[in-house]
């Protein structure tokens, strides 16, 4: 019954924060975890799953993410519909473990899959009762089967593949985790926003404005520790979330389309954060890596990898003046830092002396009528501070 409750007030919690439930509606799986995490969330289609998926899932669970898995339905007709190996379609699954056995001579990618419902498991290959985990160490076994819960299965990453559709992993926030046992994201937090006329520059079929959004230098400086690995660099997830988004739904205001761009620092600006790096820069230099898509929703969200160095990330919208608020983050395996890169603008105002003569008479008798006998010279003498403190 608490549990209930809690669900009930943290949705009741999400609308307020929001506006309306309209505002909510529209929204996805991905979004829903970060609202009740804090963290940042990604997803794979699994029929165009990336080569290092199955590390990147060991990784995300040594990090204590939150994985969900599904079976995508053609039809609703097919909501809850049972596989013939007695999987669920339409329905959220979780993954729990990842491990590499040897079987008969060579290693076997596993992943252990739980239906919240624990009505039905998969029938497969390396189910509960398959006679594949006869051909495995038995302490290998007994650690991989012992602590199963009700609606909780082994299959082979290749049938995983094959039958789910989606997978989406949402990375916590190191405050998130208390226990020492999970290893931990670095982040880095950055707020920004697009003005028109100023900031809102537009993506980079616009040269002539890509220039005068935001910039932010990130810094990679520890490789990753992953002796598996022979690709050498620096992990990191980069996420453009667009901020109040939601609430401007009822004044007819949609998601815009963003996205954003990383460049590589020339040696030339190397450890110098007060230049704001300018249209030539961009004309004369390509983009190391960039958002997959820009895409209108309300986060664009992708996952690098890059030798130790610094970047430039510019985060925009598609089109130029759109007027929104962003914020940028940046998970990294190991340390990085970031800084804000802009000129310095400075500007010297030299005091001019004058007099009570100076003044014009029609002033000074028209200011009498409305103040009284006050001085004008007094007045205008009077620091403008004295006045804008009060405020």
């Amino acid at each position: 019954m608490g549990n209930l409750l809690m669900v009930c007030v943290l949705e009741q919690e999400n609308r307020e924060l929001n506006g309306s439930y309209e505002s909510l509606s529209g929204g996805t799986t991905t979004e829903g975890f970060e609202d009740f995490t804090g963290g940042i969330a990604e997803w794979y289609e699994l029929q165009k799953a990336p080569p290092n998926l199955f590390k990147i899932i060991q990784k995300a669970l040594q990090k204590g993410s939150l994985l969900g898995c599904s079976i995508d339905i053609t039809s609703a007709a097919e909501t809850e519909a049972v596989t013939s190996q007695k999987l669920v379609k339409g329905h959220a699954y979780s993954v729990t473990g990842a491990e590499e056995v040897n079987f008969r001579g060579s290693v076997q990618k596993l992943i252990r899959i739980r239906n919240p419902w624990g009505e039905v498991e998969w029938t497969g290959k390396w189910n509960d009762n398959c006679p594949n985990w006869s051909g495995v160490d038995p302490e290998v076994r007994e650690r991989l089967t012992r602590r199963h819960e009700d609606g909780e299965f082994w299959m082979a990453f290749n049938d995983f593949l094959r039958h789910y559709s989606r997978l989406e992993i949402c990375n916590l926030t190191p405050d998130t985790l208390a226990s020492d046992r999970y290893k931990k994201w670095s982040l880095l937090k950055l707020d920004g926003n697009w003005r028109r006329g100023a900031t809102a520059g537009g993506c980079r079929n616009y040269p002539n404005t890509f220039w005068t959004n935001p910039q932010y230098l990130i810094k990679l400086e520890e490789e990753d520790e992953d002796p598996d690995d022979p690709e050498r660099g620096c992990t990191f997830l980069i996420g453009l979330i667009q901020k109040h988004r939601r609430r401007q739904r009822k004044m007819g205001e949609d998601m815009h389309t963003i996205g954003f761009a990383i460049y590589e620092a020339s040696k030339a600006f190397s450890g110098q954060t007060n230049i704001h790096l300018s249209k030539n820069f961009f004309l004369t230099n390509k983009a190391r890596e960039k958002s997959n898509t820009f895409i209108n929703l309300r986060e664009v969200l992708n996952r690098f990898k890059l030798p130790a160095g610094e970047y430039i990330v510019v985060p925009s919208t598609f089109e130029p003046n759109k007027n929104g608020d962003f914020c940028l983050r940046v998970f990294s395996e190991k340390n990085a830092n970031s800084t804000v890169i802009d000129d310095e603008i400075e500007a010297n105002f030299e005091e001019t002396e004058i007099s009570e003569d100076d003044i014009e008479p029609s002033f000074k008798k028209l200011f009498g009528q409305l103040a009284g006998s006050v001085s004008v010279f007094l007045l205008t003498s009077y620091p403008l501070t004295h006045v804008t403190s009060k405020r």
